[in-house]
């Protein structure tokens, strides 16, 4: 449960395409890995547990859904440890979707929670703006990929 003094990463994107396209994007890794993960083990819908990878990074993280509700909401803890994610997607009168990623649950003493918390603002982003790109022009900008162009930091 969130707390006041819980840092949570926030990314928000409109996409210029029908609630049901966004939220299938992001269900289905046959459309998600065009621009988020380079392998999804099924589709979030599946009823257990699903693994992401990035191999370009040589990383996985397992996902567990909590709550899934078609077209509006997805719950799901991922990472490990693990985070909260949560993810709604709001129709709009003109046929678009806003969709808003909300992430908490960080581990460590306050300076690293914030760290996390930050660093997950700005790797949602980069995914929403990924899945911007391909549902509205089919471009695969490589966000995730191109952020690391070297490999992952050490921590």
């Amino acid at each position: 449960m969130k707390s006041e003094n819980t840092p949570v990463a926030v990314a928000e994107m409109l996409i210029r395409r029908p609630v049901e396209t966004v939220f299938a994007a992001f269900v289905d890794p046959a459309i998600t890995t065009k621009f988020w993960f380079t392998y999804g083990s099924a589709r979030l819908d599946s009823g257990g547990p699903v693994r992401w990878d990035w191999a370009m990074y040589g990383v996985s993280a397992d996902v567990l859904v909590d709550e899934l509700v078609a077209n509006e909401k997805i719950l799901m803890r991922w990472g490990d440890p693990a985070t909260t994610a949560e993810w709604r997607f709001d129709p709009r009168p003109d046929g678009t979707a806003f969709v808003s990623v909300r992430n908490w649950g960080f581990a460590g003493d306050a300076e690293s929670r914030a760290g996390q918390a930050i660093g997950s603002t700005e790797g949602f982003t980069l995914v929403l703006a990924g899945a911007k790109a391909w549902l509205e022009h089919g471009l695969a900008l490589e966000l995730i990929r191109d952020r690391y162009p070297d490999g992952l930091p050490k921590e």
